[in-house]
């Protein structure tokens, strides 16, 4: 595995690097991974899979990036040249990463809501949990809006945002002022209303560019499978063994995402890049997970991308 990945697969994994610094949004998560045997380290620390994908216009590149800690800096490494819209969570990380508009996340935002009224007992909701619920219906109401919006253009939803969800924006930040007054900052409701507003320039920043989303959930939804994946592997046994599995899962979620059969797809590559010049540009472009030149083989029809 490790030998595949880092002799034919790395060359292609690096392209698709270079094409995804070429955009100009992108999506951000990180998640933990535990590495047995990293120089000196304790078999108990806590590394990282780091996750960077571009938005809604395809081609889709989706590339895991491991590294032994959460630090910003690793961010700043592997976007190093990229410049425009980083949609991520509210991790304070990212703001290392130069030359880049932060793009909130509103289901983290809604997310702290729900907590906050369920976290109440069921006789109090009804009272105790009014504030809450007004909040968690501020953002319901911002993500009908989305989906009136999601068949339009980039530019009509663009317009249609500032028609119908700055007003709901303008409103609900009014309610969040006031309501920082009413509770205790150390509350569940009083946390989820820190944070909106902490994160407000990030979470209203949706409203610049029609082509932006409303949250972070497609970096959440590509990165599932490797959690999923983690929890049957556990761990990585070596840093060689941990890099392997990114570029792996990198190359692996792409090519699903573009509507690729993973098995197919992969034995094409191993019969393929032993016979081109890896070094050349134009010859990787031709095995890509969206190259038109694919054999039909490698194509999953029941999966094609909308």
């Amino acid at each position: 595995m490790i030998h595949g990945a880092n002799r034919w697969l790395s060359p292609l994994y690096d392209r698709m690097h270079q094409l995804l610094l070429e955009k100009d949004i992108l999506h951000a998560d990180e998640s933990t991974l535990q590495v047995l045997h990293e120089p000196g380290r304790p078999a108990t620390s806590k590394s990282y899979l780091w996750l960077y994908r571009t938005g809604k216009e395809g081609p889709s590149i989706i590339l895991y990036d491991y590294q032994e800690t959460r630090s910003g800096k690793n961010a700043e490494k592997f976007l190093s040249g990229f410049k425009g819209y980083l949609q991520v969570d509210g991790y304070a990380g990212y703001h290392k990463v130069p030359n880049v508009k932060l793009v909130g996340c509103m289901a983290h935002a809604r997310r702290k809501f729900d907590e906050a009224l369920k976290v109440l007992p069921s006789s109090k909701r009804l009272t105790s949990g009014v504030a809450a619920m007004e909040g968690l219906q501020y953002c319901n109401q911002l993500y009908r809006i989305e989906r009136d919006l999601k068949e339009l253009s980039s530019m009509e939803r663009y317009e249609k945002r500032l028609e119908r969800s700055k007003p709901v924006l303008d409103a609900f930040l009014s309610w969040l002022k006031i309501q920082k007054q009413k509770v205790l900052p150390k509350s569940a409701l009083g946390q989820a209303i820190t944070y909106c507003l902490n994160q407000w320039k990030k979470l209203v920043a949706f409203l610049e560019d029609g082509r932006l989303e409303i949250d972070n959930n497609r970096s959440e939804r590509s990165i599932k499978p490797f959690v999923i994946g983690r929890k049957n592997f556990l761990f990585s046994n070596t840093p060689k063994g941990a890099r392997a599995s990114a570029i792996i899962y990198s190359i692996v979620e792409t090519a699903k995402e573009n509507g690729l059969n993973p098995y197919y797809y992969l034995r094409y590559l191993f019969e393929k890049l032993p016979n081109i010049d890896l070094t050349d540009k134009n010859a990787l472009d031709k095995v890509l997970p969206w190259s038109t030149t694919l054999p039909i083989v490698c194509i999953d029809f029941k999966n094609l991308p909308k």
